[in-house]
């Protein structure tokens, strides 16, 4: 009797609670593949928002390193004319500009902002995560402490005043108060010479451990941009 009852009861109410079932599992599919969809839209979004932050960073990093490398080359302008060898007289100016220079690093970081406003957790792939962290909280500020706030790394704040004290005397000017050359360092006394040697090799380190290190950075820069349009096109 009970055998029959129950029989009973599944004829008449397994179809209703195999609907449920099925609609329930239906519905917690399509949100997951929903979530999912979303999740990976929105990683997209931001890591296409970080390359092309990238791809401007490369071209203002490059931009210091060649300014840097201009930087090297009034420093040997400059010690040429120390050790009274001939230099190049209508680029002084520039060249004595260029010699205290830093360049401070114009960093996009807006798309890290967008990640870590979103939670860093958008970035499903562990590996790119960690790397985009490091380079924004790691290596970005490296190059900006080198630029502007690392004391033994300001050349002007640390050789300009010593460095122009001694040259300044042997500035040509024109009639509007521009550089325009300079007088050969005869007068010079050696104590002096030896003075602006050391500036100047000091000046020459300085730069070449900046131009190091952007060297370093803008090929990580160029390496995690390819690891991002990979991670891209995982994303449809």
């Amino acid at each position: 009797m009970l055998k029959e009852k129950i029989t009973i009861f599944f004829k008449k109410y397994f179809p209703e609670f195999a609907l449920i079932f099925i609609s329930v599992t239906l519905a917690f599919l399509l949100t997951e593949w929903s979530s999912n969809k979303n999740e990976k839209l929105s990683q997209k979004t931001i890591l296409s928002e970080i390359k092309n932050g990238l791809r401007s960073d490369v071209k203002d990093l490059q931009a210091n390193l060649d300014n840097h490398k201009f930087s090297i080359r009034g420093v040997r302008v400059f010690r040429n004319w120390t050790m009274e060898k001939k230099i190049p007289q209508d680029s002084i100016a520039f060249y004595y500009y260029g010699l205290f220079r830093n360049y401070t690093p114009i960093i996009n970081k807006t798309g890290y902002e967008s990640l870590k406003s979103s939670g860093l957790k958008t970035i499903s792939n562990d590996s790119l995560r960690f790397k985009i962290i490091t380079l924004y909280d790691f290596h970005y500020k490296i190059i900006e402490k080198l630029e502007d706030s690392h004391p033994e790394m300001q050349d002007f704040q640390n050789f300009f005043k010593p460095t122009n004290d001694i040259i300044h005397s042997n500035l040509l000017f024109d009639e509007k108060g521009n550089i325009v050359g300079i007088q050969p360092s005869k007068n010079i006394s050696e104590n002096d010479k030896k003075a602006l040697l050391s500036y100047f090799w000091r000046m020459e380190i300085n730069k070449k451990f900046k131009i190091m290190r952007y060297n370093g950075i803008i090929e990580k820069l160029k390496e995690l941009e390819k690891n991002i349009d990979v991670e891209i096109k995982n994303c449809h």
